[in-house]
């Protein structure tokens, strides 16, 4: 009975298709990992440049030694560039934060609306609020600027907060309609049975089942208010403005004397958004998921 039971085991150790199958799974994981170490090579390099720049000093941060490390390593380019941004630093994260949480929030009762009480002509209500994605910033650019001096209201932060909550309201909108179309309609019956209303219903049973969303959309538009130039040239100044006003005059005001300055100032600026994907990423992901499907 040895015998027989171990005459298959060795036909099937010994099965050349097997082997050619685990050669062929081998070869394209070689494959696969090659080709995701040459793309993280190419998304480096840029980064690369950024940091050995950025500790070199003014004879030596020239673009003939951009990929050779500093002679000497220095960081008295991160405390010009530290100097020079911090102020703004500040002034950014007063804005980026508001903007941010009043527009997911504005999202989420707008998602909830439409997508779990229905009322007439949501659907054309709905697609009119997703144009705002399309608008170019530009197109709209002098009306905004009239608007916002006939409501007296204050240039630099105040402006930039009303401007990215309002043209955040759309892809906010969209990502929360899209995750409350998942949620089951009976926890909103049942809310409706216990006598709770709209807002009730919302904010007692939709809302704290919402982190994933708001994860979303707070990273979102976290990022998108934080690299924002645009609007940040048209209704603030370096002395009101974001940091990418101010990262802009010190690469205009240092570039011809010292790409050391601006390499750190730039690795300064993207340092917030950075740090942020890097601790929260996984759940952005998530999130994305979490209405990517519905049922």
């Amino acid at each position: 009975m040895t015998t027989v039971s171990a005459e298959p085991r060795a036909r099937k150790v010994l099965d050349p298709s097997s082997g050619a199958a685990a050669r062929r799974r081998g070869g394209w994981r070689a494959v696969r990992y090659t080709i995701l170490i040459v793309s993280l090579i190419v998304v480096l390099i840029p980064v690369y440049v950024l940091f050995v720049t950025s500790f070199k000093g003014m004879g030596d941060a020239t673009p003939s030694r951009t990929w050779f490390f500093p002679q000497n390593w220095t960081g008295e380019n991160w405390a010009e560039a530290w100097a020079a941004l911090s102020p703004s630093l500040l002034r950014t994260f007063a804005m980026v934060i508001p903007a941010a949480v009043l527009s997911a929030l504005l999202g989420s009762m707008n998602g909830f609306v439409l997508s779990r009480w229905r009322f007439p002509h949501a659907n054309p209500i709905f697609t009119l609020i997703l144009f705002g994605m399309f608008i170019p910033y530009q197109a709209v650019m002098i009306p905004l600027v009239q608007l916002l001096i006939d409501l007296e209201v204050p240039n630099g932060i105040p402006s930039l907060i009303l401007l990215h909550v309002i043209y955040g309201i759309p892809i906010c909108t969209l990502i929360f309609r899209n995750y409350y179309e998942t949620v089951p309609m009976e926890l909103i019956e049942s809310a409706r049975v216990d006598g709770a209303g709209l807002l009730r219903t919302f904010f007692s049973v939709v809302l704290p089942i919402s982190i994933p969303s708001f994860v979303v959309v707070l990273l979102w538009q976290f990022t998108s208010a934080w690299n924002d130039f645009l609007f940040a040239v048209f209704f603030s100044t370096a002395n009101n403005g974001p940091v990418t006003i101010a990262l802009n005059n010190l690469a205009n005001g240092a570039m011809l004397s010292n790409y050391g300055v601006s390499m750190a100032g730039a690795l300064i600026a993207s340092l917030p958004t950075l740090l942020v994907y890097i601790l929260l990423g996984r759940y952005f992901v998530g999130g994305l998921m979490a209405g990517a499907v519905k049922g």
